[in-house]
């Protein structure tokens, strides 16, 4: 992975966990992802006029990514009815890289070295640390467990279709703002079948945070996509999910969280699984 393409996932990180510290606005986890996508969809909506219609052979490809994502926050939603958080976040964007990375190896035939899965492996050992102390000081539990895997398995196929789609369009801006604005379409008319549409009523007094977490949102996974095309897609992904490192710093400079020791030995590992991975 070329320096240039590993700090710009670094950036698109620290944006991923700007817009996630915007979720605490007063509505329930489902509502608020939707308020964000639909924020976003309505950005990429604006720049559409600056880029190319999609080649034929990515429309699928965006078609695939909204569905999984209806998945993806279906499960979310469900994780923290059973855990909070510190625990459900962790587990989610920890496991999703190791799922990436096996099915890329198999469907894309995106090989990694010994050292680069060396460093992914331990990347991914100090989220799950995030994960150990959270819920109140308890363990991971089923239900919750399984809805945070299934959250880690939706997030893992919705990045392997867009770095497909991506990769066959050849443009990855004008993949990224055309998948946005259907995903937020998409999200718009799944919130009034599922929620009615008075549950736009409740997202209007919020619509300046969607609008501003929808902008960091897409430029964070627009940079992601694009990386895609230029590097393996397990070490993107990989390198993504350092958005808790940047969480935890939000958390302990802003909302003056605490910062236990384990967390400090997972952000550790986190940092040393970046640097094997930038080593190799």
């Amino acid at each position: 992975m070329e320096t240039t393409v590993f700090l710009a996932v670094i950036a698109a990180a620290a944006l991923h966990a700007g817009w996630n510290a915007l979720l605490k606005i007063g509505l329930d986890r489902f509502l608020t992802a939707t308020l964000i996508q639909i924020g976003a969809g309505l950005v990429a909506l604006c720049a559409l006029p600056l880029v190319a219609l999609p080649q034929a052979s990515a429309w699928p490809w965006i078609a695939l990514s909204a569905l999984l994502h209806i998945g993806y926050n279906f499960f979310l939603a469900r994780a923290y009815q059973y855990g909070d958080l510190g625990q459900v976040y962790p587990i989610a964007r920890g496991s999703s890289p190791l799922m990436v990375a096996l099915l890329s190896l198999l469907l894309l035939h995106d090989g990694l070295d010994a050292l680069q899965l060396l460093g992914l492996l331990t990347l991914v050992l100090g989220i799950w640390l995030m994960a150990i102390r959270g819920g109140h000081h308890q363990a991971p539990r089923g239900a919750m467990l399984a809805c945070a895997l299934m959250t880690a398995l939706f997030i893992a196929g919705y990045t392997l279709s867009d770095a497909v789609g991506a990769r066959s369009n050849g443009d990855a801006l004008s993949y990224s703002l055309w998948l946005f604005t259907v995903n937020g379409v998409v999200m718009a008319l799944v919130l009034a079948l599922s929620r009615g549409p008075q549950a736009f009523l409740q997202l209007g007094p919020h619509w300046r945070g969607g609008l501003a977490g929808g902008a960091m949102s897409m430029a964070a996974y627009t940079i992601v996509i694009w990386a895609m095309t230029q590097a393996p897609v397990a070490l993107v992904s990989a390198l993504r999910e350092t958005s808790v490192l940047f969480a935890v710093l939000l958390g302990v400079l802003l909302l003056k969280e605490p910062l236990r020791p384990i967390r400090v030995l997972a952000c550790a590992v986190i940092a040393a699984g970046v640097v094997v991975m930038k080593l190799a």
